[in-house]
């Protein structure tokens, strides 16, 4: 479930409000170890969604780096090319 947690710091444009809450919900689900929560916890699963993602945001708005930012496309071709390795016959 969490491969889908991206790092979202130091990129140009900075993570959209979508990556963070895409990441936070990928977060709950892991430790909650389900994807569809029951009626009975789906209000505090979103709670705990919006908590995280809130507190994700303030941490990417905090983190200082030296390094330049990342480029995402560039990014995003070397972990397709590491999953050709990987998953090659």
């Amino acid at each position: 479930m969490c491969r889908n947690i991206r790092p979202l710091h130091n990129y140009e444009p900075p993570a959209t409000r979508d990556e963070v809450h895409d990441a936070a919900l990928q977060f709950v689900r892991k430790i909650s170890g389900t994807t569809k929560p029951s009626q009975a916890n789906q209000e505090a699963f979103d709670r705990a969604v919006e908590e995280i993602a809130h507190v994700t945001r303030h941490l990417l708005d905090e983190l200082v780096t030296t390094a330049p930012p990342k480029n995402r496309e560039v990014e995003a071709a070397k972990r397709r090319a590491k999953a050709e390795l990987r998953y090659a016959r």
